[in-house]
């Protein structure tokens, strides 16, 4: 008889196909391997081979028709990369406004998705047969909620995604301290999203799976919900989680390779600071945003390392900078003295498991959130990402720079994130989840 506290056990991951939560998941099931377990991925399918040469096997679905450029089928994220190019003129205005012309297509590009993939993910589950099955999403997937398989959820954007009363609205990036525009903003949401969740609602019940809580496009798990960000910068304290919550304080996976710092900017003058600049693999492909940075940050003192995205051939480096396409963010953010980001979750996390101030410069999504909070409890300076001044960015930067005691404080607290050991929670929560179903 085969004991089932010990054997190996079967774990689908279905990550949102773009780098983030597939970053964030392969941090986790790098823990679970290397503990013996079969590790699948269910992601989008433009991540054909990358996951395996991680050591993960690969069952992968179609989010949409494949592309008829061939070249795009190679490209992680090409799905989002295209969707974001049609709607980056949306990211300059008013979070609320966003609401209508961006927010709202996006959740319905995700839907789009979900119902498309739909029976892929049915004959994968059957394939795989899974002990547990494990989602970084916003929005419900009905084959992973009604698989013979517990399901546990992950939510690798800003926690303001648990909603309660006594936080700001998700998407707003309105401050914890000023509540005035918070109903306005719940309002608009409201209106504009109503309709099209009634309509994703009638889909999810229709496929087998629970109704959807009103207004929410994904559901809380019966046996565990994992999020990531840390303790220090929590919501918790404001809107307390039931037992079924578990905190991963970070997520940083080990599978980046170690990076060399170039002798360019190695070698700097010794007032001169050492910073990682990137805006994402989204962000980044803005490029006249990136060209308006690269002019700026240029004319400083200070010695940049880039991660210029996928349009990295349309723009070039100042002399002061050394960059490429893709570049391994985990082993740099160590290495470095302050991050300019997009603010997005992964990078937001990283840089504080790391100890790093960030001046941020939020675009869309949860971004505004991560920015807010950063900027709220001082680990960082919001600025905005269209219309910030020169004088503006170098206020920024000398002033996060030259604060000991704000450096004193991020490399106390990193030591206790890194303590915590955001991927062992992680990989223990699964492994529990799925053991206990296994010998039910």
């Amino acid at each position: 008889m085969t004991d089932n506290s010990t054997r190996p056990l079967t774990i689908l991951f279905m990550p949102e196909s773009a780098y983030g939560p597939t970053n964030q998941c392969i941090g986790i099931g790098k823990v679970l391997l290397d503990r013996g377990h079969r590790v699948v991925f269910a992601a989008e399918s433009s991540w054909a081979g990358k996951l395996a040469a991680l050591g993960f096997e690969e069952d992968l679905v179609d989010l949409a028709p494949p592309p008829e450029d061939a070249a795009a089928e190679q490209d992680p994220g090409a799905f989002w990369k295209e969707f974001i190019k049609d709607t980056s003129p949306e990211f300059r205005k008013p979070t609320i406004e966003q609401l209508e012309t961006f927010i709202k297509p996006t959740w319905q590009a995700l839907i789009d998705g979900a119902m498309y993939c739909e029976p892929q993910l049915k004959q994968i589950i059957e394939r795989v047969k899974p002990d547990v099955v494990v989602e970084d999403n916003v929005l419900c997937f009905p084959a992973l909620m009604t698989a013979d398989a517990p399901f546990v959820r992950i939510v690798s954007c800003n926690p303001l995604e648990m909603k309660g009363a006594k936080i700001a609205p998700a998407f707003s990036g309105y401050a914890q301290a000023d509540n005035s525009q918070w109903d306005e903003f719940r309002q608009a949401y409201d209106s504009s999203h109503r309709e099209m969740w009634t309509a994703f609602n009638d889909f999810v019940t229709a496929a087998g799976a629970p109704e959807l809580p009103d207004l929410e496009f994904i559901h809380d798990s019966d046996y565990a919900n994992l999020y990531v960000y840390p303790q220090e910068a929590d919501y918790t304290d404001l809107r307390p989680l039931d037992s079924t919550w578990h905190r991963m304080d970070s997520s940083v996976r080990s599978t980046d390779e170690q990076y060399e710092i170039p002798a360019a900017v190695a070698e700097r003058p010794e007032d001169s600071a050492l910073i990682y600049l990137s805006l994402g693999s989204l962000g980044s492909a803005d490029v006249d945003l990136m060209k308006r940075l690269i002019d700026v940050l240029g004319r400083t003192r200070h010695r940049f390392i880039v991660s210029k995205g996928p349009q990295h051939a349309e723009y070039e480096l100042a002399d002061n900078m050394v960059g490429a396409e893709f570049v391994p963010q985990t082993t740099i953010i160590p290495q470095v003295d302050l991050v300019i980001t997009h603010g997005g979750n992964n990078t937001t996390t990283e840089s504080l498991h790391f100890g790093k101030p960030m001046i941020l410069l939020p675009l869309f999504w949860d971004q505004y959130d991560n920015a807010q909070r950063m900027h709220e409890l001082g680990f960082g300076r919001r600025l905005s990402t269209y219309t910030f001044t020169e004088e503006e960015m170098n206020s920024a930067l000398e002033s996060l720079l030259g604060d000991s005691e704000l450096a004193a404080r991020m490399s106390t607290m990193a030591a206790a994130i890194q303590s915590r050991e955001g991927t062992i929670t992680g990989a223990n929560v699964i492994e529990t989840v799925a053991r206990q179903h296994a010998t039910s």
